[in-house]
């Protein structure tokens, strides 16, 4: 019997290992082969198989891509318009959820879903009210004009993580502190937020790759190339330059390798982040 049970264990635990590794191979596969491609010139390309490795690895497209697409500029651009974002979305709905989560009053209800049907909204339905809006308050073509909207966007599901996670936090510590003579403000700096670094980690996550992806907004209320991101710049080589397949790669792997090297770096946060806001979400 019991080896039967380990038999079986076994067999289970050897299925489990095959299912991860196929979906690590799926998910793998596209950026390998993007990659290869990025190192080949067109005519190889058109030429050759398309799962052939390069016969000669032409080195040249990336910085013709990088040159040409106005790279250095739509990086810091996009840079700017993340940092500044992520850090306003974590203070603005830190404080919403702690308001929501440990300030009860009768308008709380009423308030929080006021944020929660944010989540409901698609992008697509107040695209155009989101025009007019920007463009009658004088933003359009504006840094302020891109990040009001960015910043409003992240915020509903932000604030929904941050206010279910601060529920869980024992209200017995916060009734001491507020003997000890603490005001809310400061229970807020000292308790809530270091408490919630998990969450916060999440919230960081889930806004730092959707303002660094995103493109339709940007696209919208910006005309100025000066103040357009990354992925408008990509998005140029879908146009005249099309037909240019190892430079169209090569754009492609240069707005992906961030993302890439953020996982990287702060994997060990992402999988922490993510653990706990599901947890506690």
């Amino acid at each position: 019997m019991a080896g039967d049970i380990k038999s079986t264990s076994s067999l289970a635990k050897g299925i489990m290992y095959f299912i991860v590794i196929i979906f690590t191979v799926l998910a793998l596969y596209p950026i390998y082969w993007l990659i290869i491609q990025s190192f080949k010139t067109t005519q190889e390309y058109m030429t050759t198989s398309k799962l052939a490795l390069p016969k000669n690895w032409y080195t040249r497209n990336y910085p013709w891509a990088w040159i040409n697409g106005k790279f250095t500029l739509l990086f810091i651009n996009s840079v700017f318009y993340t940092a500044i974002t992520v850090f306003f979305i974590i203070i603005l709905s830190f404080m919403a959820g702690f308001a929501f989560a440990k300030l009860p009053s009768k308008l709380t209800p009423w308030l929080h879903g006021s944020f929660i049907i944010g989540i409901l909204l698609t992008l697509q339905s107040i695209l155009v009210p989101l025009f007019l809006m920007i463009n009658a308050i004088n933003l359009y073509n504006t840094r302020l004009g891109v990040l009001i909207p960015y910043i409003g966007l992240g915020l509903p599901m932000s604030v929904y993580l941050a206010s279910a996670y601060m529920k869980s936090i024992p209200e017995s510590i916060l009734e001491s502190a507020r003997m000890d003579g603490a005001v809310y403000f400061r229970i807020f700096l000292s308790i809530i937020m270091p408490m919630s670094a998990p969450v916060a980690a999440t919230v960081a996550i889930i806004s730092t790759t959707g303002v660094w992806n995103e493109f339709v907004v940007i696209n919208i209320l910006v005309s100025d190339d000066r103040l357009k991101s990354l992925p408008i710049g990509i998005n140029r080589f879908s146009g005249a330059l099309a037909a240019d397949y190892g430079k169209q790669f090569s754009a492609l792997v240069i707005g992906m390798v961030p993302m890439v090297v953020f996982y990287i770096i702060f994997r060990k946060q992402i999988t922490k982040g993510v653990s706990a806001g599901a947890v506690k979400g």
